[in-house]
């Protein structure tokens, strides 16, 4: 009786974690280069394992949302005519470094603004001290920095990229980390990194692939799951308070 009462509680906890999942889809349905991402279930080991000198140690019941996948298919393109817009025709990311970290992260959002820093230009005026001058950046808008194809930052002079956008991939996707809003880091199982095949087009941003009918479905599923587990709880409960009742 206990184990239903378990399996209740914990399978409306789930339901509530995929509802957050579905929640943050829903959320950038408008957002450039966002991929969705969908909640994975596993079920939970039915019996307790046995430890040393027999002893029993509890390993849960139920199911479980144990991880969430994302979906790197492309999004529709939306032509917007702004110069710093770009967008990947094909598989590929942009890559952007944070100059504070030296991370360099990935994303399908193209929608880049210019940025200012200063460098020595390795001369110095009359006074002896080095000379500083502005240069312009393309930018993510956030404090990083776009690559060029060559790994290099990309100058901007009179609103122009000096060098064109890098595009860059791996082999497979599988277990990418998603760092936050539309940024991801590659890891180990990814592969070595590579140049991309996909098409830069300028001009343009590449919407969310977020299917808004589809997270709707998984709303309306979840909010059921998690009302039947709600009513398995209470079952529970008044199956014990019964039993209880009968002792006395």
């Amino acid at each position: 009786m206990n184990q239903s009462f378990f399996i209740g509680a914990v399978g409306a906890h789930q339901q509530q974690k995929r509802l957050n999942v579905q929640g943050n889809n829903i959320a950038n349905v408008n957002t450039y280069g966002f991929k969705a991402e969908k909640g994975r279930f596993a079920a939970l080991m039915y019996e307790d394992i046995k430890a040393i000198d027999n002893a029993q140690l509890p390993s849960g019941a139920g199911a479980c949302l144990w991880t969430t996948d994302t979906d790197f298919s492309s999004g529709a393109g939306i032509d917007t005519g702004r110069a710093q817009d770009y967008m990947i025709s094909g598989d590929g990311f942009f890559a952007l470094v944070d100059l504070t970290t030296n991370e360099v992260s990935l994303t399908r959002n193209g929608a880049f603004s210019i940025a200012e820093l200063q460098r020595a230009t390795g001369e110095t005026d009359e006074n002896g001290q080095p000379v500083i001058e502005r240069v312009m950046y393309l930018s993510d808008g956030d404090g990083r920095f776009v690559l060029s194809d060559t790994g290099s930052m990309i100058e901007v002079t009179d609103g122009n990229a000096e060098q064109p956008v890098g595009i860059f991939d791996y082999i497979n996707y599988n277990g990418m980390e998603h760092l936050d809003g539309t940024r991801f880091l590659a890891v180990e199982k990814n592969g070595g990194l590579r140049v991309g095949d996909g098409t830069l087009v300028h001009g343009m941003l590449e919407a969310s692939n977020v299917d808004l009918a589809e997270e709707m479905t998984k709303v309306i599923e979840s909010q059921r799951a998690y009302s039947m587990a709600l009513k398995m709880v209470q079952t529970s409960d008044e199956i014990e308070t019964v039993i209880n009742n009968l002792r006395s």
